[in-house]
């Protein structure tokens, strides 16, 4: 039986580009928008930070997915600039992860076998709070078409690299013609089979995924893969869910990685939800990230044994697709670790 044809797009919607260009990047703006204060948060314990160097920056519809007045608000946290940023804790470190050290040339991370991850963008649509490349030197990487070179030059030269994964920063911030452009060339490496595109774009700007883009992705010569990022129900819902149907409808294999974070969806019911929720989309629960362990996002981190109990319980709840893997990533090791058996924690 063939598939649904995949719904037009609305003609009115406004266009991706012109809602990035008014999303919210004021904190004062953010309050106001929700009907919230700044003693709202001091009286519920987090108080806030004005922060110019990783400041606000929230889509309307996503800012429309939040309850206004709740300074509790899981997707508002998600956000949110909090004091609690410049505490300086052990072991919250600048680099966690050591991605300089698999930096093979500019643009080009190299760490596990048989495939690479390519900063192909240097900015996101949302400013997440726990973002653990939210100290990474973009500034040091490809910023043009030309510039791509060495690190395609690198992949020409390596036969056992069989996948390119699209990062950054948020690589479907490009726009649609460097888009297809990086895919043109990527496509012309005969040994590449597969093509990853981590993105938070449909989830928090889905507006994002538009007739361009689908063409392009339905039409590669790849397997493609798209990663998006989720942490809460509440965000798969409207056209978010809308721009997800459209993906899964143009034959896209989807899978949504999260990061278990702190009074946002360290629950069981948000996470039994969440993974119902993608399922209904046609979205696989891959991964549950332990948080990485960046300066500045210790007041999100749950411990990993209350990680595993929530993994346990998902279990009795959920079939066994719909529960992600409770993944943390340690520097150095070829591949993720899954930490829903062991005890141990550093």
């Amino acid at each position: 039986m063939s598939a649904d044809p995949i719904p037009p797009l609305k003609t009115d919607s406004p266009r991706w580009s012109d809602q990035l260009v008014s999303a919210v990047r004021r904190l004062d703006d953010l309050l106001d928008r929700l009907g919230l204060e700044p003693a709202d948060f001091d009286s519920a314990g987090l108080p806030l930070l004005y922060n110019p160097e990783f400041p606000v920056f929230v889509p309307e519809s996503f800012l429309d997915r939040m309850e206004p007045g709740n300074p509790h608000d899981p997707l508002l946290l998600q956000v949110l600039p909090l004091g609690a940023e410049t505490k300086e804790v052990p072991g919250f470190l600048l680099d966690p992860l050591e991605e300089e050290a698999a930096r093979a040339v500019p643009g080009l991370l190299h760490k596990y076998q048989g495939r690479v991850l390519m900063i192909a963008a240097r900015s996101c649509a949302v400013n997440c709070r726990y973002c653990f490349r939210r100290n990474y030197p973009y500034q040091q990487e490809p910023s043009c078409l030309a510039d791509w070179e060495p690190a395609l030059d690198y992949i020409r030269s390596d036969n056992s690299i069989h996948e390119v994964i699209l990062s950054g920063g948020d690589p479907l911030m490009l726009t649609d013609v460097r888009l297809r452009e990086l895919h043109d060339l990527l496509s012309e490496i005969p040994h590449l089979t597969r093509l990853r595109i981590h993105t938070r774009l449909p989830i928090v700007l889905p507006s994002r995924v538009n007739a361009e883009l689908l063409s392009l992705l339905a039409s590669s010569r790849f397997s493609v893969v798209v990663v998006v990022h989720a942490n809460h129900p509440r965000e798969i819902i409207g056209d978010c869910a809308v721009g997800l149907s459209r993906l899964k409808q143009a034959g896209l294999s989807l899978l949504n990685q999260s990061v278990l974070l702190k009074g946002i969806n360290d629950n069981i019911d948000a996470l039994v939800e969440l993974s119902e929720r993608l399922v209904q989309e046609g979205v696989l629960p891959y991964y549950l990230h332990q948080l990485d362990r960046v300066k500045g996002v210790s007041h999100f981190e749950v411990l990993p044994q209350r990680g595993r109990e929530l993994i346990r319980e998902l279990r009795s709840r959920l079939p066994g697709y719909a529960v992600p893997r409770y993944v943390q990533e340690r520097p150095g090791e070829s591949a993720k670790t899954v930490i829903e058996f062991t005890e141990e924690w550093e």
